[in-house]
Formats: structure tokens, C-alpha cells, sequence
């Protein structure tokens, strides 16, 4: 079975990119399953999807935790832990970066354990047009496992996007077979990876939550400005911790890039973390200047 990973920001068209190569992969007579994973975040914010395909009936639900292909549409992502880009990468997965920076350089700084391919972004999209990664990475996809042809990269794409008119079609198409030549030398060093059985599947670490304390549980809203009393912070599996050794006080950067507001100043100028309501997205650790906002496990901040 082919498994594989693509990993973006919103907006990028990472949910496209899977319904693209999924549509292509049955059109050559596989079996597919594809699906993104996103939460309630905003543009910007990492996601992921996934597309595996077989040719018998496909039995595997969830994450891809063994992929065989990961495509990464923006190498932000890679140093982000949120983002989780190399989980699960071994000496068969190949790691498809889109980036202007050589292969050999990224391949000094993560040493992966197989082969690691870039798409320079010069040569099939440029900055202004990032409306067409999630297309271009899904012609650079179906090139790399080297089973569909291009025929039916073509008919998968126009009928993933035809509500898109046909201008938006043609040029996500030219940029898709441009990935797809692109890359043809590497045809096929994308393997199917063994059949896995769920005793191979590490256990979930469950987090147990305290029934609501409550007769009946409604969703019924009586008044305006009652956000604040939803403790969103229940949400989070990662918790920023800021390190007030290493922080410079320049709160401003991460309490203004915080998406939901969780992040005041208290009278030293330190940034204060609302956990109550800080749903663990880590955009405050990755923008924070002088690396003084660490990143947890929830389970262990709480027991610290």
C-alpha cells in the first residue's frame, strides 16, 4: 500500500493536493482513501493531509504514522514541532521538500534516513501564486510513485477543480505536469510500504476528562460575549512555557501574533500565557525572537 503525507499551511490547497492525487490514483485502478486533519484554526496555521492507495481493499483508518512519501509545501514547517513533518519518517520514506534551498543542504541539516528531494519553487510557482502549491505538489507526488499516468493526473485535476472555471484549471494544470516532468527521473522511488497490523501501532495516550457537572448538557447560548467562559485550553496537547531567563520582554511580538489572545503583559513586561483559554497552536514559540518559549507535553506541564 502507498502511504502518504502532505503537510502545509492553510491556504496552500494541502486538502486539494490529497483529493487530487487520491482521484488520480483511482483513475489508475487503485483503491484510495484520502482525508485532511485541521482544526478550527486560521489561514496560516500548519494542517495535514493524507492519501493511501491499494490495490485490494484498504482496511487502515487514521494518521499515516509510517509514511512512504511526505510532501511538504512550505520548509517552515519542517523546524516546527506542531507541524509534526518528520514523524514516522524511515529509510524508505522519501521527503519531497518544496524550497528554493538545494536537496544537499537540507540534507546536511536533517540527516533523513532516506532520500530527500526539493522542488525548487523558482522553477514551478512563484511566491505570488501560492493558490497552486497544493496542485504542483500533487503532480510532483504522482511522478515520484510512478504508477499514474499522465493522463490521469490531467482528468483527476480537472474534475477536482472544475467549479474553479476553466483559467484557475489550465494553470493549476500547467503547474502540475510541470512538477511532474520536473521530477521524472526520480519515477518510482516512491515503494509501497509492508501491510501493517494494529499490534504495530503504539497505544493512544488518553487524556481523561471530568464529565460537565451539569442535568442536561445543551449547546444553548443566552447571552452575548460568553467566549470566555468556554475553557478552550482543554484543547491543547502542547502548552508554551515561557522561560523568563532567556525572555527579552518584547511581549508585543507574541501577544500580537497570537490568534486567539491568550497572551498578556504583566507589570515587568514578561508575557503572561492565559491557559484557560491557549489552545496550544505554538505560533507564540516559533515567532518568539529569542527562542524563551519552550514547548511541552500538556501532561507533564501539568504535572510540573
Amino acid at each position: 500500500m502507498y502511504r502518504i503525507r502532505f503537510h502545509g499551511r492553510g491556504g496552500q490547497g494541502i486538502k486539494t493536493a490529497g483529493r487530487i492525487l487520491g482521484s488520480a490514483f483511482f483513475l489508475a485502478g487503485f483503491e484510495v482513501q484520502d482525508a485532511p486533519r485541521y482544526g478550527a484554526e486560521r489561514r496560516g496555521a500548519p494542517l495535514f493531509a493524507y492519501v493511501r492507495a491499494d490495490r485490494r481493499p484498504i482496511w487502515e483508518r487514521g494518521i499515516i504514522r509510517r509514511p512512504d512519501l511526505v510532501a511538504v509545501a512550505d520548509d517552515t514547517l519542517v523546524s516546527l514541532p506542531a507541524a509534526g513533518v518528520l514523524a514516522g519518517v524511515a529509510p524508505p520514506t522519501v521527503l519531497l521538500l518544496g524550497s528554493s534551498t538545494p536537496a544537499a543542504v537540507w540534507r546536511e541539516r536533517l540527516r533523513p534516513p532516506g532520500l530527500l528531494l526539493t522542488l525548487p519553487l523558482g522553477e514551478v510557482w512563484e511566491p505570488a501564486t501560492l493558490r497552486f502549491v497544493g496542485a504542483t505538489l500533487a503532480g510532483a507526488a504522482a511522478r515520484l510513485v510512478g504508477v499514474i499516468p499522465r493522463e490521469a493526473l490531467e482528468r483527476a485535476l480537472r474534475e477536482e477543480l472544475a467549479g474553479l472555471g476553466p483559467e484557475v484549471v489550465e494553470e493549476n494544470l500547467a503547474r502540475a505536469l510541470s512538477a511532474y516532468d520536473l521530477l521524472a527521473e526520480h519515477a518510482g522511488c516512491v515503494t509501497e510500504g509492508p501491510e501493517l497490523t494494529a499490534e504495530d501501532y503504539e497505544r493512544p495516550h488518553w487524556v481523561d476528562l471530568a464529565p460537565e457537572e451539569a442535568d442536561l448538557a445543551a449547546p444553548a447560548i443566552h447571552a452575548p460575549a460568553t467566549s470566555e467562559a468556554v475553557p478552550t485550553g482543554l484543547w491543547r496537547t502542547l502548552r508554551p512555557v515561557v522561560d523568563r531567563s532567556r525572555c527579552r520582554r518584547c511581549a508585543w511580538i507574541c501577544s500580537t501574533l497570537c490568534p486567539d489572545g491568550t497572551i498578556g503583559v504583566d507589570a515587568q513586561g514578561f508575557p503572561v500565557i492565559d491557559y484557560r483559554h491557549c489552545k496550544g497552536c505554538l505560533v507564540c514559540a516559533s515567532s518568539c525572537p529569542a527562542h524563551a518559549i519552550q514547548v511541552m507535553p500538556e501532561r507533564q506541564a501539568a504535572g510540573e
